[in-house]
């Protein structure tokens, strides 16, 4: 396995725009190399009757059936705003158009 050099990490670092201190790299540096140590163990297990997964646990999908159903009325939903027209919610502006 290839070691992480100091330059390695700087490099990642410049990539990600990060200023990192000389304590920071040397840690960095020992840090990605047992990352790396590691995988490389992972790589000599036999994975080839196990099939790909997205997790390490079955998913299922929890959302529920999408049902039309009428819509709150327009009045019963302003009746609870603090500020409206009539016909929008009223809130302060918070984008500078101009």
């Amino acid at each position: 396995m290839a070691r992480v050099t100091k330059e390695d990490v700087e490099y990642i670092a410049n990539l990600a725009q990060l200023t990192l201190d000389d304590e920071s790299k040397e840690r960095l540096v020992n840090e990605l190399s047992d990352i790396l140590t590691y995988m490389d163990k992972l790589n000599e297990l036999d994975t080839s009757d196990t099939e790909p997964m997205m997790h390490a646990l079955q998913m299922t999908n929890v959302f529920r059936e999408d049902v039309v159903e009428p819509s709150l009325d327009r009045d019963i939903a302003l009746s609870n705003a603090p500020k409206h027209d009539g016909e929008f919610f009223l809130v302060p502006r918070i984008l500078d158009t101009e």
